[in-house]
């Protein structure tokens, strides 16, 4: 037995000597830290805080209570990124620097990550972050601008949802279409008007918390199974 064992050993030895030499026998891609079935990115709205407890920080209107209800309703293993942009009034600048940051973010998550799904999370500026990541402009709309960076087409089958809250392109008549238009969820209170263009209720701008299972829902009917 003991005998038969080292010729195993040998073969196996000279086996991978000769696939190493050849060319044959390679490493497989390394997996990164943090990879998981579904990845949230979300960008929250105009000076929104991001929420001192919470352990991502995406937002106390719409991120952290969307990710919350999403991470409960799947099965698959999820974690957040909050898209580092200033949030404020200077525009284009400010949407502009989400807009490059989510792309960058999720195109290095994507290399890194080759099996990860993406849930995109957008709340009022936060949603022109978004609508311009996928290729709709926001120039021209509240706290909008014109696109500085796109999602490559071939990741666009790994973007499961899109959920925009808030969406200040509806303001000026616009929406997402094309590819991503079965995928978005985009919801507009009555009388919001930064997405309503009648609107003139700026409280009801801060009511999209109660569409957190709603959107979850959605998430869960669109990303593979595990």
């Amino acid at each position: 037995m003991i005998e038969y064992r080292a010729r195993v050993g040998l073969a196996l030895s000279a086996a991978v000597l000769a696939g190493t030499m050849t060319g044959v026998v390679a490493a497989a891609p390394a997996r990164a830290a943090g990879c998981v079935d579904v990845h949230v990115v979300a960008a929250r709205g105009t000076n929104e805080p991001g929420g001192l407890w919470s352990q991502y920080k995406l937002g106390t209107v719409v991120g952290n209570p969307v990710y919350a209800a999403i991470d409960d309703r799947l099965s698959q293993s999820t974690n957040a990124y909050r898209v580092q942009y200033p949030a404020g009034y200077e525009q284009p600048a400010s949407v502009q620097a989400g807009n490059r940051d989510l792309v960058d973010h999720v195109v290095a998550r994507a290399a890194a990550c080759p099996d990860q799904q993406f849930v995109l999370v957008g709340y009022s500026q936060g949603a022109n972050v978004v609508d311009n990541s996928i290729g709709i402009s926001s120039a021209g709309a509240r706290v909008g601008g014109p696109i500085v960076a796109t999602l490559p087409a071939e990741l666009a089958p790994r973007i499961a949802a899109i959920l925009l809250f808030g969406n200040p392109i509806r303001g000026v008549g616009r929406e997402v279409t094309g590819v991503y238009a079965d995928r978005t969820y985009d919801v507009c209170n009555d009388n919001d008007p930064v997405c309503d263009p009648r609107g003139k209720d700026w409280n009801v701008h801060m009511q999209y918390k109660r569409y957190a299972d709603e959107a979850a829902a959605f998430v869960a009917a669109r990303v593979r199974p595990a």
